[in-house]
């Protein structure tokens, strides 16, 4: 068996937002930290059968990515779904959703 290391860091400034944030793992293509301006991890909880979340961004993401950001979170939830469980109706209706909120975005919204 082997093990795989991903760390996040996060620094904050004096009003404990992020600032910049950087992760890196033993197994990515880069060595060595990369930063980011958001994440999104999202872990489950079989004993207390609920989802813990941790969501950050860095205050100066603008806007536009931080909900193109999101759009792609859901298309990517919207395969693991199909990968996972093989519910062709839970991925195709997120799909949807996805494809509307990128409409809304179109709009200029």
């Amino acid at each position: 068996m082997s093990t795989s290391e991903i760390k996040l860091i996060v620094d904050l400034d004096e009003n404990h937002l992020p600032e910049k944030i950087m992760w890196d793992a033993d197994d990515k293509e880069l060595p060595g930290p990369q930063e980011t301006k958001s994440f999104s991890l999202s872990m489950w909880d079989h004993k207390a059968k609920n989802t813990m979340r941790i969501d950050l961004w860095s205050k100066d993401m603008p806007v536009d990515e931080m909900k193109r950001f999101y759009i792609d979170c859901l298309g990517g939830l919207s395969q693991s779904i199909l990968n996972a469980t093989g519910d062709e109706h839970m991925s195709s209706k997120l799909n949807e959703l996805c494809e509307e909120f990128v409409t809304h975005l179109k709009n200029g919204n």
